[in-house]
């Protein structure tokens, strides 16, 4: 499991010829963390009477929280085991018309499974980042500086698990499905976008006032 190692261990496989961990699972641990920030936001709000008016909100934020934050460590994962198939198919011999057709049909289904986890990490980084919209308006005002790095972070992640998405397309050769999934694709990172950049606007202004 890639997500029981230490830090430095996954640091290190990271950053060594290993096919897995990549882009896409580190866009999925840096998704994953910046929810726990958020989280933190939560619970350091949680409690406290100047906040009592927001209490069941913060609850319900924690709950949502904690479900997102498993779901972003398990497409760390996910986009290892997906890869997988994706990485087989590279290897498949094309010396003869027969084997180059056999390799072409098996790389475009294995093209497709490799898109399944980043496009799942867009989708869940956008949900955390909405998270992250109500608790820059209702977190305890001591910890926003960090609801402004979750939120960096989150963006970070959408924008990574994009880029992997859209170099498997890229090689697709049924132009259809790959602008069908583009789409999709484009139009959460079009969106989360513009609302990470309004929430860490929103919190900048507020620490820098």
């Amino acid at each position: 499991m890639i997500t029981n190692k230490t830090c430095r261990e996954f640091v290190d496989v990271l950053a060594s010829k290993e096919p897995v961990p990549g882009g896409g699972g580190a866009s999925a641990l840096v998704g994953a963390i910046g929810m726990a920030l958020g989280s933190m936001v939560g619970n350091l709000t949680l409690g406290k009477k100047k906040y009592a008016d927001v209490q069941e909100d913060i609850k319900a934020i924690l709950d949502k929280a904690r479900i997102l934050q498993d779901e972003l460590l398990a497409l760390v994962e996910k986009d290892a085991e997906v890869f997988e198939p994706l990485s087989r198919a590279y290897g498949l011999p094309r010396n003869t018309e027969e084997e180059k057709k056999k390799r072409d049909e098996v790389m475009e289904e294995a093209l497709r499974i490799a898109c399944s986890a980043p496009l799942a990490i867009m989708e869940k980084t956008l949900e955390a980042m909405k998270l992250h919209e109500e608790l820059a308006q209702k977190g305890s005002r001591l910890a926003i500086s960090d609801v402004g790095v979750g939120i960096i972070f989150l963006k970070s992640a959408l924008m990574g698990a994009s880029l992997n998405v859209f170099i498997n397309t890229g090689m697709m050769k049924d132009r259809d499905y790959a602008e069908e999934i583009n789409k999709k694709a484009e139009a959460m990172l079009d969106e989360g976008k513009k609302m990470a950049d309004v929430i860490y606007a929103k919190v900048e202004g507020e620490i820098r006032t």
